[in-house]
């Protein structure tokens, strides 16, 4: 009975479709119909935010570094100070270098005061100018002395000629030689003083330029002093711009971006401690594909949108091109293909960054979906791309109901993105288009169009 049933169900549900289908002229088929629309042309690319600059932070010169304690985030002013190296590390640098040119400084005029020599000298000159005098005397005294032994002389020999001749006494002999032999002792001593005060004399006279050179020796002291004290005042001078580079200050109004030391520690000088940014300078930037980088510009109106922003294509957040590199670089993609990309980036329009950053709390290096307008038409004969189509010879086509029946059509194609095609030619206003037409279909078959049409194609 069951069987029977299911069999007079089934006749009844075949006879039903033939008749529907001889009543409607052929199997029902979607379709649209084709409207002028605006349609842009576009590129979609993931992209990331990024700051064009950001401000480094790092250590002057090696040195211990107090405690860092901004985070990740804190808002930091213009000149606030956000490193500082220990203090006493520096100051008694400082104060050691200062002591040195002070001590340097009083050592260049404790040497160059030459008074002293100078009292010197002119002592000297005067001795010598006293021993020019002492000289002529002991000459003078040398000679008077030499004259009385000549004359005891003469007169010893005058006493013995009387002796022999009886007017002088063996007595008067006596006293005539003892007074040649006294005279003869001091002549003898005044000689030996004269060539003692000749040596003396030469001595002397050597004096006045001995204190003249250590004079000038002093003078090559104090130039050698200068160049120490010189050197001492280049130490001095670092070791005040170590003082002044030792407290690190914020040189924008920003945010802290990076934080990488916490403790206080020493470090080597070049370490980076903190990097500062500013958020109001964010913009964007999307690796293109060179082939697609072609047809881009400065100046050509972009969006960003995708899950962080909770925006869908179409209502993104505008933006502008501000710059296509004119290098590109080899990447490799996920599926290990190399492809060669071009930076573009990309800056949001005035006064949407402050609003960007309120709304959907953007930083720097999040993912975000980049559509660069490349060309665009407020009016166009649109259709969707999944209607077209290629034949054998790679011409575009397309199919239209016309009278109840599929005409198969070549088509000339304008502009075209991901979801619509501008038609030039091959396809007037108000045709309908089948939307994905399947291989079994044919010129000439008769369909029943199910029109799909929806408000609009071109975003």
């Amino acid at each position: 009975m069951i069987k029977t049933i299911a069999i007079i169900v089934g006749a009844i549900l075949v006879v039903g479709g033939v008749f529907y289908v001889m009543q409607d002229g052929g199997p029902p088929v979607d379709v649209v119909t084709a409207a002028m629309e605006p349609i842009q042309e576009y590129v979609d690319e993931q992209g990331k935010t990024r700051l064009p600059r950001t401000y480094v932070i790092s250590m002057p010169f090696d040195a211990r570094v107090g405690e860092i304690t901004l985070e990740e985030g804190d808002h930091v002013a213009q000149g606030q100070v956000v490193a500082k190296i220990v203090q006493e590390d520096v100051e008694a640098e400082y104060d050691e270098s200062k002591a040195a040119v002070e001590r340097l400084a009083a050592s260049i005029r404790e040497t160059g005061d030459k008074s002293v020599e100078q009292t010197t000298k002119q002592q000297a000159e005067y001795f010598v100018q006293s021993m020019v005098n002492t000289v002529e005397a002991a000459k003078t005294q040398m000679t008077a002395s030499r004259s009385r032994f000549e004359y005891a002389t003469t007169y010893e020999q005058r006493v013995q000629k009387l002796i022999e001749k009886g007017a002088k006494t063996e007595d008067d002999l006596d006293r005539a030689q003892l007074q040649k032999v006294e005279s003869d002792t001091e002549f003898q001593t005044d000689a030996l003083t004269y060539q003692a005060i000749l040596s003396i004399d030469a001595a002397t006279k050597l004096l006045p330029s001995m204190v003249s050179q250590y004079i000038d020796r002093k003078d090559l002291s104090v130039a050698v002093l200068q160049q120490q004290k010189a050197e001492a005042e280049a130490r001095l001078r670092m070791a005040e711009l170590r003082m002044q580079r030792s407290t690190m200050t914020s040189p924008v109004e920003g945010i802290i971006l990076t934080k990488e030391l916490t403790s206080e520690q020493q470090v080597t000088g070049g370490t980076t401690l903190l990097e500062i940014g500013q958020l109001s300078q964010l913009e964007v930037e999307a690796e293109i594909l060179s082939q697609d980088a072609t047809r881009i510009k400065p100046g050509d109106r972009a969006e960003i949108y995708g899950p962080s922003l909770g925006t869908e294509a179409g209502q993104g957040i505008p933006m502008t091109v501000q710059r296509v590199y004119p290098t590109g670089f080899t990447k490799v993609s996920s599926l290990g293909v190399e492809q060669q990309r071009v930076l573009v980036i990309l800056r949001f329009e005035s006064g949407h960054v402050a609003d960007v950053l309120e709304k959907h709390g953007l930083g720097v290096d999040y993912r975000v979906q980049v559509r660069i307008f490349t060309e665009e038409k407020p009016q166009a004969l649109v259709i969707p791309r999944s209607a077209i189509f290629r034949d054998v010879s790679g011409n575009w086509q397309a199919y239209v109901v016309s009278g109840g029946k599929l005409e198969r059509r070549n088509l000339q194609l304008g502009l075209m993105n991901d979801l619509s095609v501008e038609v030039t030619q091959g396809i007037k206003a108000g045709e309908q288009v089948l939307v994905s037409p399947a291989a079994s279909l044919s010129d000439g078959a008769r369909v029943t169009p199910i029109d799909n049409s929806r408000p609009s194609a071109g975003a």
